[in-house]
């Protein structure tokens, strides 16, 4: 038997990955704000074990909970899935510093605490691994979003020290870096007004958005150690080329 916990896991990658992991053989933890009745319905349709902890991951109490659950349940802990995250769209010179705080609390501070929680477990164990949900904003500059981007750069250099620490004791750490992704969060911050679809197919090489699925799989194969049991503190870019596309536009459109 394995056991994953993902959080975030009532919607859009989270929902997705959970759906992954369970189809390949694990059993889920579930973490989110929000029920994650339609995941657990799912998940278990399928023929997976899958139970929820509600609360705010930023709360050590909450996550505390989380973690004495899944011992409870499983007694175990294989794979955690840090995918929980809150977007911040805002000229810097306007974002208070409570706001700033917040969106740190919930992408990075939240995943270090949980890290820390089950990767002990994982320690003990001599065996684990940790994928990180951080961003093509974790890797290049986008406008409006000083906050948000922060707190994804600072998530990979949490991945990568992580690595180094607990890799020579059997815990691989890593990180996925979605480009934009269909998602709930995405229809929220198109609402704004600050971007469209056309923005976003426009600048990716592959002239799409990121679907749910994609990033699944990528997480799925940083999960399983049979097929990446040697990659360890990696941000892996799953953003169509997004981060690596120095064209201009009209050369990048001519290539379509």
């Amino acid at each position: 038997m394995k056991v994953a916990i993902v959080t975030g896991a009532a919607q859009g990658i989270g929902r997705r990955t959970a759906a992954v992991l369970a189809r390949a053989g694990f059993s889920l933890a579930l973490l989110d704000l929000k029920s994650c009745a339609a995941a657990l319905e799912e998940i278990r349709a399928g023929g997976a074990e899958a139970e929820e902890f509600l609360g705010d991951i930023s709360d050590e109490n909450v996550v505390d909970k989380a973690l004495q659950g899944v011992l409870e349940r499983w007694g175990k802990a294989d794979v955690l899935v840090n995918n929980a995250g809150i977007s911040f769209i805002a000229p810097a010179e306007t974002v208070d510093a409570g706001a700033f705080l917040r969106v740190l609390e919930v992408n990075l501070l939240a995943p270090f605490m949980l890290a820390k929680a089950f990767g002990t477990i994982m320690l003990k164990q001599g065996s684990g691994s940790i994928v990180n949900v951080a961003s093509v904003a974790g890797l290049v500059g986008v406008a409006d979003r000083a906050a948000y981007n922060a707190s994804k750069h600072g998530l990979i250099g949490l991945t990568r020290t992580l690595a180094a620490e607990w890799g020579g004791r059997g815990v691989r750490v890593n990180a996925v870096c979605p480009g934009w992704v269909k998602t709930e969060m995405d229809t929220a911050d198109q609402a704004g007004g600050g971007y469209n679809d056309a923005d976003i197919e426009g600048v990716n090489p592959m002239g799409r958005f990121a679907m749910p699925e994609d990033i699944a799989l990528a997480i799925l194969f940083l999960a399983q150690p049979e097929q990446s049991g040697f990659v360890n503190g990696h941000a892996l870019a799953v953003d169509g080329g997004w981060a690596v596309d120095g064209s201009w536009q009209s050369l990048r459109m001519r290539k379509r």
